[in-house]
């Protein structure tokens, strides 16, 4: 399993290697980490896409007016009232360019949409590989906006629809018909774009069910940073800043956010999670291979690539950006510093060169699985969501953790 994972990753980056000067074009947000998020067991899971038939006639599609979707399997036995939805993943666009390039590709029409999914890691059917949530009623919704599904405005010139929110909205009334409505216990997930839409719309999702209903959220890879890049610019706040004001994100912001600070400010998790009223537990690695790659040391700030080597395998970081490289996790630990105060929420930080860890069958639940302490990710989320013991997990410093399934880009 590990050398097939290997393999698997030498190849897709191999491929996206080829293809980075392009992507670079629209700000490496169309590097698609999740085309390698589960890596495929013997037997995987294959649940098909449900388009969302009633979604046109509330203004509710994808970047190019197709109908919005999700893979739904249903749970069985003791999980047949418990729901777990996963938002999907997969950067945002910032420009009518990125957004005209991205309609054309599954992050922006049904039309490309995989037909089929495999369902590894937190979706996983199988016992052995997911042991608190397999038999969960569990939902993929697909990701076809481009702005974490909190965007509400148009270009008609373009013949680009913003419809994020309102994705979100008659996805969640479309599942609630579904049986989601009579669930006892729901949990929220998603990672990268989906996990900052996770934060987004935690809150929401508790209010769509009655107080007696277990409700929490789960966010992975999703604690994107107002950080500083390699040249001392900001990168990810010019992406959000494009994003925002493009898709019209303002009004769906947290007024808790946006009474003190900037918009874009206020799509930035830091800024968010203090007010976020619902059980939420965020699961990053400190050395986030996306933000590495594409808020710290992109092309545009790294012109000379003098951070190539070090951003595609951490083992051929000098001790300067190493030391840079702790400073942006010493930026996370900050961030999470009020939010770990609260008893129902929950952190896993570890210190590994990686990015999203709950789809992929090998960082979820696996033998060789990263942990902290003796903890392993799916344990650590099943014993916080179903209160078996808190979880404050924040592992030391790099090159400390053994355990971590560390990206190398090819």
């Amino acid at each position: 399993m590990g050398k097939l994972m290997g393999l698997w990753v030498v190849f897709v980056f191999a491929f996206l290697g080829k293809c980075v000067n392009g992507f670079e074009n629209f700000n490496l947000t169309e590097l698609q980490f999740e085309s390698f998020y589960g890596v495929p067991d013997a037997n995987p899971l294959m649940v098909g896409l449900t388009l969302i038939q009633g979604a046109a006639a509330k203004g509710a599609v994808c970047l190019d007016g197709t109908l919005p979707g999700y893979h739904l399997h249903h749970g069985f036995g003791s999980g047949a009232n418990s729901w777990l939805i996963q938002l999907e993943g997969g950067g945002w666009c910032d420009t009518v360019r990125n957004c005209v390039y991205r309609k054309t590709t599954r992050r922006g029409s049904s039309i490309f949409m995989e037909k089929v999914l495999p369902f590894t890691g937190i979706l996983s059917n199988k016992a052995e590989e997911n042991p608190d949530f397999f038999n969960w009623n569990r939902v993929k919704l697909r990701y076809c906006d481009g702005a974490s599904f909190a965007g509400d405005s148009e270009d008609k010139a373009a013949q680009l629809q913003f419809r994020g929110q309102r994705i979100w909205s008659v996805a969640m009334e479309d599942l609630m018909s579904k049986g989601m409505r009579n669930a006892n216990q729901a949990l929220l997930s998603g990672c990268s774009a989906g996990g900052l839409s996770v934060i987004l719309h935690c809150d929401e999702f508790r209010y769509l069910f009655p107080r007696t209903t277990k409700v929490k959220c789960l966010s992975d890879a999703g604690l994107f940073l107002d950080a500083v890049d390699v040249s001392g610019g900001h990168t990810l706040r010019n992406i959000f800043s494009g994003v925002v004001s493009l898709q019209g994100v303002r009004k769906n912001l947290p007024y808790t956010c946006t009474n003190h600070l900037d918009p874009t400010s206020c799509f930035f998790p830091e800024n968010l999670i203090a007010n976020i009223k619902t059980p939420l537990f965020i699961l990053n690695a400190a050395y986030d291979s996306w933000q590495v790659q594409a808020s710290l040391a992109p092309i545009s700030a790294d012109p000379h690539g003098n951070w190539r080597d070090c951003k595609m395998n951490n083992v051929h970081c000098s001790s300067s950006q190493i030391q840079f490289l702790q400073g942006f996790r010493n930026h996370m630990l900050n961030a999470v510093k009020g939010f770990s105060m609260s008893r129902q929420n929950g952190l896993f930080i570890n210190s590994c060169f990686a990015h999203c860890q709950t789809e992929r069958q090998d960082t979820w639940f696996a033998d060789d699985s990263p942990v902290i302490g003796n903890k392993d990710i799916a344990l650590a989320v099943g014993d916080w969501y179903f209160d078996r013991s808190g979880i404050k997990a924040i592992d030391c410093p790099y090159p400390c953790d053994k355990t971590c399934h560390n990206l190398v880009f090819k």
